[in-house]
């Protein structure tokens, strides 16, 4: 299914596409007015995209120095070449341990491999430990953004949901109840798990540690409490120095989600003594990418949310929409270089606006790079045949002068002229919500040919 068709299921609850819309607009807002309180933001957004553009043209030095400190430090560090590497390699290092309850906090890249259910077809319990990860797996759904998992579900649809699977007491939807009972559920999982499974914000090359940004601490008790503690990282986490972090902390949780900093920062760099930790870093694609020259600046994305949250379209269709582990405008970009036939829906699913870039703290010209694999795909994917006539058509209209005037003639006619239950009638979706303006009476070039001869 393309994202229009999914889009349009999603859109048939009206109430809940307003709702999924304004909520993601109030972060937006949010957003906003954490930025413009720090002076030089635009000088740290230029910073943050230069060191990583910088630290990916020098990627296979700052991985090699990476393993080598992070092996000085204790750490087991693994090499992963796609998903269902990374997927045996976890599942090795927890038969070696004989784990079978594992904690894990949020992680796009275990998601994007699909970690749990290889996992679970082995007999091995794995609790997603954020709230809104949690939520979605009671649900048995993916989550539709990366920073706010949940945020297509209702207070009132959680709480039928832990009603259902926790066995809690019905609440009207009321927040405070329903996050004491899920920490209740979540503090027996923490205590129980024989390994903890973290994602990882940014890995620090020249110290070999790593850090994660979480506003629950859920990693924390995770890491802290089991024996063993596994990261997952994609390559493109790393950054070259720990001086660099304070820019990064600072652009990642204004942007996600308006706050100066996230509730917690934590710092891993060696076990705990007598306990494990292990590395894993996964490429899956991400090399690939970083051979485009078009499209390797996406991989300097820190995922904070922050083009989903002002993405028009993304707001109004929601992430399932997307069918893809990144949903939104990144996601966009990131999911054709991984299967062009399946995601040549998702460079469409955009306004070309740019609001997308202007937000992104890494300064990723991602309306760019849409607009670029549009022209890719429009070449390599065949096009449906109503695209392609209505394109043909217009190309045929603009190519004559006389033919594109009396086309306009008519159209602005037919604004002024013709009833709204005909100008909004079914083949103009967009009328569906929205009145087209009344037609003026002449053309641009009419109005400049009149204003030419007045001025001689």
């Amino acid at each position: 299914m393309n994202h229009s068709k999914a889009a349009s299921i999603f859109n048939k609850d009206e109430k809940k596409v307003d709702w999924h819309d304004k909520a993601l607009w109030f972060v937006r807002h949010k957003r906003d007015k954490a930025v413009h309180a720090v002076e030089g933001w635009e000088s740290l957004r230029n910073y943050g995209h230069g060191i990583k553009a910088h630290t990916l043209s020098n990627l296979d030095n700052y991985l090699i120095q990476f393993e080598e400190n992070a092996l000085k430090n204790g750490v087991q560090v693994h090499w992963a070449a796609d998903g269902d590497e990374h997927n045996k390699i976890v599942h090795s290092i927890l038969k070696a341990h004989n784990a079978k309850k594992v904690v894990k906090s949020k992680s796009m890249l275990t998601e994007e491999c699909h970690l749990n259910p290889f996992l679970e077809a082995d007999g091995i319990e794995v609790i997603d430990t954020d709230l809104g990860e949690r939520i979605v797996q009671l649900a048995k759904e993916p989550p539709s953004h990366i920073v706010l998992p949940a945020i297509h579900k209702t207070k009132e649809e959680v709480d039928e949901l832990f009603q259902e699977h926790l066995g809690t007491k019905p609440s009207g939807g009321d927040p405070q109840y329903l996050t004491g009972e899920a920490r209740k559920h979540l503090r027996e999982k923490f205590i129980s798990a024989d390994a903890a499974i973290t994602g990882v914000n940014f890995a620090i090359a020249d110290t070999g540690g790593f850090v994660v940004c979480t506003n629950e601490g859920n990693a924390d008790m995770g890491a802290h409490l089991a024996p063993v503690h596994i990261a997952c990282m994609g390559i493109e986490k790393l950054i070259p120095k720990q001086e660099h972090l304070g820019v990064f902390l600072r652009l990642l949780a204004r942007s996600a989600t308006g706050q100066p900093i996230t509730t917690y920062s934590s710092h891993f760099k060696k076990p705990i003594n007598g306990n494990k930790m292990h590395i894993v870093i996964v490429d899956n694609g991400r090399t690939e990418q970083l051979s485009r020259p078009d499209f390797r600046a996406s991989l300097h994305c820190i995922r904070c949310g922050a083009c989903m949250n002002t993405c028009p379209i993304y707001r109004r269709s929601g992430g399932h929409s997307y069918d893809a582990t990144i949903p939104g405008p990144i996601g966009s970009i990131l999911s054709p270089g991984k299967d062009l036939t399946k995601h040549s829906s998702l460079p469409f699913a955009s306004t070309l606006c740019g609001s997308c870039s202007d937000v992104c703290p890494v300064k990723i010209d991602i309306h760019s790079q849409l607009y670029k694999w549009r022209q890719i795909i429009t070449k390599e994917t065949p096009q449906p045949f109503v695209k392609k006539a209505s394109m043909k058509m217009m190309g045929k209209v603009f190519a004559k002068p006389m033919q594109f005037e009396r086309v306009g003639k008519v159209a602005r006619w037919s604004l002024r002229n013709l009833p709204k239950g005909v100008i909004n009638s079914k083949p103009n979706v967009w009328g569906k919500e929205r009145d087209l303006p009344s037609g003026p009476t002449e053309s641009f070039d009419d109005w400049y040919k009149k204003r030419t001869e007045n001025e001689q």
